[in-house]
């Protein structure tokens, strides 16, 4: 073993020399060259600069050349504000020493929108581009005149408590009653004698019947048999009607309709209780409400004034339905205090007892506090009246 390892030695020490000349000579080259390589590697710096002569010439132009590579990177980083993403640009702005915020420039191409805004914040080696001026906003539209307001229609007569009237339903009418208000028969009464009544400064207010049928009228025929009802009181001329059906309802909007066409001011629809009594249907008290309301706005849109006549057990649910209210004998009854709702709404009540002057001294101590407009009547409701104080 010992004498393998001197024959390796010695074969070791034999290569020595020439492996030494050829280190030598490694060196020796690299030595010779180094200018030409530091050249070759400055050049290569240019190259990829673009921008590199602002880093400045002269023998360290090699070293300098490469920090001109970076500048060239802030160019490209310019380039990148054009795309209106200002947030690039900024990164470009780290070569700003080397000229590359100039690029930052194109930073304008944003001005078009309110992206060249952030492209200005990109160019730390140059602002960036302000944001264009948006638009002036557009003049609005002139709005059109508006329309002229609708002439109101005439409101209809609602007396209050107090008021003077006349009740007559037979016989000539006397035209010299000296009362605000005429209640007077709509078929019976000639068209003369209401204007006459108006030409006096009278309020004509018609009476017809809403609940019963009446034998004797000029459009009992209208009404279909199968809506008349139970006689009245046991008479045959008067029969209660279904005020549910269809017919009946159309038949007294044509009545109003003709009140309207004689130049009544209102009316005074009779026999609006029918649910209490015997009429041979069942109607319920909501369905009276219900048609009685039917009548109050069928009036109303024709201009009439309506009163409520009787149907006491409703006042309450229908004193704002109707204009004013006429009872007849609540003193015989004793249920007068009952309308006290119209007169608490300053609308007046038309009262009525059937008996004669005597009858006067009883009654009208009575309604004179209640504030009611007392007439003292024969049953007939002719001409003869005497009205309290």
């Amino acid at each position: 073993m010992p004498y393998r390892r001197l024959q390796v030695l010695l074969f070791a020490l034999s290569l020595a020399p020439a492996a030494s000349c050829r280190l030598g000579e490694s060196l020796t080259d690299f030595s010779s060259g180094s200018d030409e390589g530091q050249a070759a590697a400055a050049g290569s710096g240019n190259a990829t600069g673009g921008n590199g002569e602002e880093a400045g010439p002269g023998d360290s132009g090699g070293h300098q050349g490469g920090e001109g590579g970076v500048a060239g990177s802030g160019s490209m980083g310019g380039a990148g504000g054009s795309g209106g993403t200002g947030a690039t640009g900024g990164s470009g702005g780290t070569g700003g020493a080397g000229g590359a915020g100039g690029s930052g420039g194109t930073g304008a191409t944003g001005g078009s929108g309110g992206t060249g805004g952030a492209g200005g914040a990109g160019g730390s080696g140059g602002t960036g581009g302000a944001g264009g001026t948006g638009g002036s906003g557009g003049t609005g539209a002139t709005g059109g005149a508006g329309g002229s307001s609708g002439t109101g229609g005439s409101p209809v007569w609602q007396p209050t408590p107090g008021t003077s009237w006349q009740y007559q339903l037979s016989g000539t009418i006397d035209t010299t009653v000296d009362a605000v208000m005429y209640d007077i028969d709509l078929f019976d009464t000639p068209g003369s004698t209401i204007e006459t009544l108006r030409k006096l400064g009278r309020i004509v207010i018609c009476n017809f019947s809403a609940g019963t049928w009446e034998k004797w009228r000029e459009d009992a025929s209208s009404f279909p048999p199968s809506a008349i009802g139970k006689p009245v009181d046991g008479g045959a001329d008067e029969k209660w009607l279904d005020i549910r059906a269809d017919q009946v309802r159309e038949i007294m909007k044509k009545r109003l309709e003709q009140a309207v066409q004689k130049g009544c001011d209102g009316v005074e629809p009779d026999n609006v209780d029918g649910y209490r009594h015997s009429t041979g249907f069942s109607i319920h008290s909501s369905e009276q409400l219900e048609f009685n309301r039917f009548l109050a706005l069928e009036a109303h849109g024709l201009g009439l004034s309506i009163g409520l006549k009787n149907d006491l057990e409703q006042v309450s649910a229908l004193v704002a339905d109707f204009d004013w209210a006429l009872n007849e004998e609540c003193i015989l009854w004793d249920e007068c205090q009952v309308l006290a709702p119209f007169i608490s709404a300053n609308k007046a009540v038309f009262h009525v007892e059937y008996g004669d002057d005597a009858l006067a001294t009883k009654v009208c101590p009575l309604t004179a506090p209640l504030k009611f407009s007392t007439l003292i009547k024969k049953p007939e409701l002719g001409a003869w009246r005497r009205a309290c104080p």
